[in-house]
C-alpha cells in the first residue's frame, strides 16, 4: 500500500506565508511576529503560540527561516527569526501563484 505526501492545509500554508511576509521587514521574535500579523489580517487571524512555534520550526526545518539567540539593548536574550534566500524565493513563488 503506497502512501502519498500530505499537502499542507490552507490554514498552515496561510500561517507560513504570513510569517515569511512578516520577516521580509527584518528579524523578529515570536511575540513580534504575532503582533505584526494581527493588524495585517484586520485582526481576523489571531495566532496562538500553539500554532506559531510549530510553524516556525517547520519553516526553519525547510530552510526558509533561521533563528538564533541574541541579546537586546536591555540585556535580555531573545530568539530572533530571519527569512533566508530560500524563504524569499518560496514567498515569491507563493505570492505569484495567487496572481
Amino acid at each position: 500500500m503506497a502512501t502519498t505526501a500530505k499537502k499542507p492545509g490552507i490554514i498552515q500554508g496561510t500561517l507560513d506565508l504570513l510569517i515569511l511576509r512578516t520577516l521580509i521587514f527584518g528579524p523578529l521574535h515570536g511575540p513580534g511576529i504575532v503582533k505584526h500579523i494581527k493588524p495585517v489580517t484586520d485582526e481576523v487571524l489571531t495566532v496562538e503560540h500553539g500554532s506559531l512555534y510549530p510553524a516556525l520550526r517547520r519553516l526553519e526545518k525547510s530552510g526558509c527561516i533561521t533563528s538564533g539567540w541574541e541579546t537586546t539593548d536591555s540585556g535580555r536574550e531573545m530568539k530572533l527569526y530571519r527569512i533566508t534566500t530560500k524563504g524569499r524565493t518560496q514567498l515569491r513563488v507563493e505570492v505569484g501563484a495567487t496572481d
